[in-house]
């Protein structure tokens, strides 16, 4: 049970990291000194922590569904943003 908890641990850490990390690229693709091949390659990098945060929501939006539940059913709400 440990190890199962640990995973989803990992996975928080991992959405956290791609994030932290698309950051980073957007400064250094900004960077005037960043060559046509640096950019290209760190590029393919972001689409890949792109696509890897787009799975952790989806999968989290899919867990959020599942907790919603009225007479076992799934109850699905839309999110309010707070401003």
């Amino acid at each position: 049970m440990t190890k199962k908890r640990d995973n989803k641990d990992s996975g928080i850490a991992t959405f956290e990291s791609a994030t932290n990390r698309l950051g980073e690229i957007i400064d250094i693709l900004e960077d005037e000194s960043t060559t046509l091949e640096q950019s290209l390659e760190i590029f393919e990098e972001a689409i890949k922590l792109t696509r890897t945060t787009q799975k952790a929501l989806q999968e989290a939006e899919q867990k959020v569904q599942l907790l919603v539940q009225s007479d076992d059913q799934p109850v699905f709400e839309d999110f309010e943003e707070q401003e």
